[in-house]
């Protein structure tokens, strides 16, 4: 007999919505479970060769409370009411905290919000306009079946080209306006309102960069900084094990210096910048990495712009802007030996590893809601019926006579059913973030790329020393022969070893 322990519920006052659970915390989980604190691998990484550590602050260094998204939403919610005119009404919606997942694409231009796999096939059953779901029918008819040409995806950077292609939500802030976009939709439907999907992807788009653009957000979480930050993550233990074992360590985001230092002091205490030998404020990332004319800048601790030309970055001092190409040249900080940590695969690590050379760890706090969820036996018995009753199709499809196919076709119409309840296990709207049933998500696909390996905050770093080599599992190609009996189809599943890809089968 399996022995069995329990989930406990979490225990802290302010919860980061995206580490949070939805399993009942009475919940039964095996002993061989994932641990959510394991630090996985895409790419062969050997922390004795890395010399350097960099951070995003951002969901990297600080976590945020679901009050935050929920601010984030109202403000701009607001802002499309006062500033651009739209209806009144739109006041009765609130924000939906478990609506959408992030790596979502959005059709600007039939304004359908859905999760794609790796492959550019949209998840039917995901697709939804406003909060509610657009028939499997009408979705095939819309795009003659269910794959997405190339032509309108999303760009390198997931953003939308002038409105006539997808847009990809990669940002944990990009939540809110998920939400909001499919809330107006919502409210223009209901009323019959007739209404360009394009302007109001804009107006919405617009309506949110205020949020931050105008520093509404960062004076609201400064003024109440402890009802925002999730203090709790571990951050400051990490950046002082690394301090103590003679790592150098720099900060480079797109915040400004005001609101960083406010939440540093918070995390870490005042003396927080005597950790870091260069921190860059308002950085601009993506462009950070590859406009090689913004200059950096230096800032004064009250935020006083300076116009001295920066000959080298000092420890202690804080600058502004700049690029990464003179960033390279002023610290020689080159190659394998930097490994840079964020949460955004495209604005954080795609240009590092892709252009420098960079190693890279993303920084996915759904990790922890999704594998508590995998080790719930619920969820062992679903996936453990759901493969074998595939492998049973796969070999009974041969048989074509009446009595075999009528047994194949219950077979079928049950395998579809318990894939429906594997994606609302996790999110009811889209599922996993990682699974568009057994595919890969679009999302997982970029970040098997774009980052070397993955965890749910930085504090997994906690559990491994600086002589550690992270393996990317070596799953089978599927031309290969199984070699490990827990991968063999007719072996029990053990969940721990639940095949993740590597960047050789993403290219």
């Amino acid at each position: 007999m399996i022995n069995q322990i329990m989930l406990l519920p979490c225990t802290k006052d302010h919860v980061c919505p995206l580490c949070e659970t939805h399993a009942p915390s009475s919940a039964i989980i095996c002993t061989n479970s994932v641990n959510p604190d394991t630090i996985f691998a895409n790419n062969e990484m050997n922390l004795g060769d890395i010399e350097i550590y960099g951070f995003d602050y951002d969901y990297t260094l600080a976590f945020y409370s679901s009050q935050l998204h929920t601010l984030i939403f109202n403000i701009a919610r607001d802002i499309l009411i006062t500033e651009h005119r739209y209806p009144e009404g739109l006041r009765e919606y609130e924000y939906i905290p478990n609506f959408a997942v992030r790596g979502l694409h959005y059709d600007v231009q039939k304004a359908l919000l859905m999760k794609i796999d790796a492959f550019h096939y949209i998840q039917l059953g995901t697709v939804y306009r406003g909060l509610h779901p657009v028939p499997d029918e009408e979705v095939i008819a819309m795009y003659e079946g269910s794959h997405v040409p190339l032509e309108i995806m999303s760009d390198f950077y997931g953003k939308s080209s002038h409105g006539h292609t997808m847009k990809q939500y990669m940002d944990i802030f990009s939540l809110p306006e998920m939400t909001l976009l499919s809330c107006v939709n919502d409210f223009f439907m209901r009323h019959n309102i007739d209404y360009e999907p394009v302007h109001l992807y804009k107006d919405v788009k617009e309506a949110i960069g205020d949020v931050h653009v105008k520093g509404i957000m960062y004076r609201a979480v400064e003024a109440d900084i402890e009802k925002y930050i999730c203090y709790g993550e571990q951050s400051h233990a990490v950046l002082k094990k690394l301090s103590e074992n003679g790592k150098k360590m720099f900060l480079i985001t797109n915040s400004p210096f005001d609101f960083v230092d406010r939440g540093m002091n918070y995390i870490v205490g005042k003396d927080w910048r005597d950790l870091f030998d260069v921190v860059i404020v308002q950085a601009d990332k993506p462009g950070f990495f590859n406009d090689r004319r913004k200059p950096f800048r230096r800032v004064t601790d009250k935020g006083v712009l300076l116009w001295d030309r920066i000959h080298r970055l000092e420890k202690g001092q804080i600058y502004k802007q700049g690029n990464l190409y003179e960033f390279l040249r002023l610290t020689g900080w080159r190659g394998s030996k930097v490994l840079y940590f964020g949460d955004h695969i495209y604005s954080d690590l795609a240009d590092l590893t892709l252009k420098h050379g960079w190693r890279t760890g993303a920084i996915i706090p759904e990790l922890r809601k999704e594998i508590k969820i995998m080790n719930t036996e619920q969820y062992v018995h679903l996936m453990t019926w759901l493969q074998a009753l595939t492998g049973l199709i796969e070999h009974m499809q041969v048989y074509r006579d009446p009595a075999s196919q009528a047994v194949v076709q219950e077979w079928i119409k049950e395998r579809e059913t318990m894939r429906s309840q594997t994606k609302d296990i996790f999110n009811a709207q889209f599922g996993s973030l990682f699974r568009t049933y057994h595919n890969p998500t679009y999302f997982s696909r970029r970040l098997s790329r774009f980052a070397d390996i993955y965890m749910a905050s930085i504090s997994c770093l906690l559990n491994y020393d600086f002589q550690h080599t992270f393996f990317p599992r070596r799953t089978p190609l599927q031309h290969e022969s199984t070699f490990w009996p827990e991968q063999s189809p007719v072996a029990t599943m053990n969940i721990s070893s639940e095949p993740h890809r590597t960047k050789a089968d993403s290219d």
